[in-house]
């Protein structure tokens, strides 16, 4: 019989605990609406599907977190699995002081600098990137488009992979998950000034970045080729009586 995470004596004990059973991943439950807190006594009283809300609610963060450490997808992922593993292990260690976003960053942080010390110990630093985006704008219909809200996405994805990780994690706390400074300095145990300073830094690297990829190309962000040279001509001709005169 598997046993459920379980409170044990002092606030700060370690959680004797089995491995987290199978839960069957529906769409998130209506009480969804719980605060992350309320979410998680209840697992500690024995709900333990009701982990499958924070997990939902968390994942993408997670495995953004990682991704800013890692570089790389498939580790990413993986590390993701292990952190919440890590976080069900050690759920009754949480104690409300901050809130579970952050406590949650902290355990990915720890999980994946440790993926990476030990990937770095195990195989050469040779790495090679191969991007697999999608598409950036989806929504438009325009082929010519696509590939240039791609092409962008893929600037700005490799700008910021080729931050420094001191400064990539920073900037993936703050600007795309939204973390306060506050939060973010205690994800990552640094004071607020390191982060304002990091975060200041990365930008600025990102941006350099970006100018120098871009603006040498600055001239095919607005060309006019293709389909919409061909519609245009074709356009032109029609008004004009079918073709160029004789």
């Amino acid at each position: 019989m598997t046993r459920r995470p379980r409170r044990t004596a002092g606030r700060a004990a370690l959680l004797e605990v089995s491995p987290i059973p199978m839960i069957e991943l529906r769409p998130a439950p209506a009480d969804s609406r719980l605060s992350d807190a309320e979410v998680v006594r209840r697992v500690l009283d024995g709900d333990v599907g009701s982990f499958e809300i924070l997990m939902r609610r968390h994942d993408q963060r997670v495995y953004r977190v990682a991704r800013a450490v890692l570089a790389d997808d498939a580790r990413a992922e993986d590390v993701a699995q292990e952190v919440w593993v890590r976080v069900y292990e050690r759920l009754a260690q949480f104690a409300g002081e901050s809130s579970f976003s952050t406590w949650l960053a902290r355990i990915v942080v720890r999980e994946a600098g440790a993926r990476s010390r030990k990937d770095r110990r195990m195989q050469p630093i040779t790495e090679a990137m191969a991007e697999t985006s999608e598409d950036f704008m989806t929504t438009a219909p325009d082929p010519e488009r696509q590939a240039l809200g791609t092409e962008m996405r893929g600037y700005l994805e490799a700008a910021m992979e080729s931050l420094p990780e001191p400064y990539r994690i920073v900037l993936m706390l703050r600007d795309v998950e939204g973390m306060s400074t506050a939060e973010t300095a205690e994800a990552l145990a640094l004071t607020g000034n390191a982060v304002k300073i990091r975060l200041h830094r990365a930008r600025a690297m990102v941006r350099r970045d970006l100018t120098a990829r871009v603006g040498a190309g600055i001239r095919e962000a607005f060309s006019f080729l293709g389909a919409r040279c061909d519609r245009m001509v074709e356009s032109v001709l029609a008004r004009l009586g079918g073709g160029p005169a004789a």
